[in-house]
């Protein structure tokens, strides 16, 4: 009887706070740090991500910490919360990490503690994962997403081939949340303001009013789960766009946390790619 290949275990990470900024009024960058951090192994992809975890408030885990244990030896509603971010950059020379967090008040997990954390203090995470990077094959590129892409739009930006043609398209909440971007591409940059209205609305028309450029296009679209439905089914049915030049997926759901967004992600992809099938039939 043939047998499953063993499941890989995650990677576990621990990372000292080094130092905090303040990016724009809703963006803070948490650069981590530490020994363990050598090893890290991103720096492939340029939408490297991490999941972090938080300790749930009063509970007591193991030491050394291990998720196995964890899992092992506690109920799940005293299993820390996972949040995935993706990894602004990296710098194996001096081990530093740097992570983006969109932080709206007291609303959440991650964003309140990157808001608080101080140097010196520790978390543990998971990763690298990843899986895409800007393909020097292309004729053109295009990256289009909203304040929860923009660290991986940022990193794609500097890995762009020099001179390339680049089409940018960022949503976020206001003027003040526009950030410097630099890239040895050939970039139109252009910053989507929200000013209250709905997420992604600005974005999808943006990207569907856009005229293509000549050639191959790779594209990077990530974001709020309803407009990257839309502008997916633009890419690949309206477009006609193989698969094979898109990265393209919700990272995150209105309405939804992270758990219950990652709980459904699988049966809402489902359905967009059954209704997509459809179309192109």
């Amino acid at each position: 009887m043939a047998t499953e290949p063993a499941r890989r275990r995650p990677k576990l990470n621990r990372g000292t706070v080094l130092r905090t900024e303040r990016v724009t009024p809703h963006m803070i960058r948490v650069v981590l740090g530490g020994g363990t951090l050598a090893g890290f192994g991103a720096g492939e992809f340029t939408d490297h991500y991490v999941k972090l975890l938080f300790p749930q408030p009063g509970v007591d885990y193991p030491e050394p910490f291990d998720m196995e244990r964890v899992r092992a030896e506690l109920p799940r509603d005293q299993w820390p919360s996972v949040r995935t971010y993706t990894v602004r950059a990296w710098d194996p020379e001096a081990a530093e990490l740097a992570i983006d967090f969109v932080h709206h008040g007291d609303k959440g997990i991650a964003g309140p503690w990157a808001a608080r954390v101080r140097p010196g203090e520790e978390i543990f995470f998971n990763g690298p994962g990843g899986a895409y990077a800007p393909s020097a094959d292309a004729d053109w590129h295009l990256l289009a997403g909203d304040e929860s892409a923009l660290p991986a739009i940022a990193a794609s930006l500097e890995r762009i081939p020099e001179g390339a043609p680049t089409r940018v398209f960022i949503e976020v909440a206001g003027p003040e949340e526009e950030q410097s971007l630099t890239t040895p591409g050939d970039a139109e940059i252009v910053w989507l303001h929200r000013d209250g209205g709905p997420v992604g609305d600005l974005l999808a028309e943006a990207v569907q009013k856009l005229d293509f450029p000549e050639g191959r296009v790779h594209a990077f679209v990530h974001g709020e789960a309803g407009f990257v439905k839309t502008l997916r089914r633009h890419l690949r049915v309206d477009r006609g766009l193989p698969m094979d030049q898109l990265s393209i997926s919700g990272y995150w759901r209105q309405g939804r946390d992270e758990d219950g967004w990652q709980s459904s992600k699988r049966d809402w992809n489902r359905q967009v790619e059954e209704e997509e099938a459809k179309a192109l039939s």
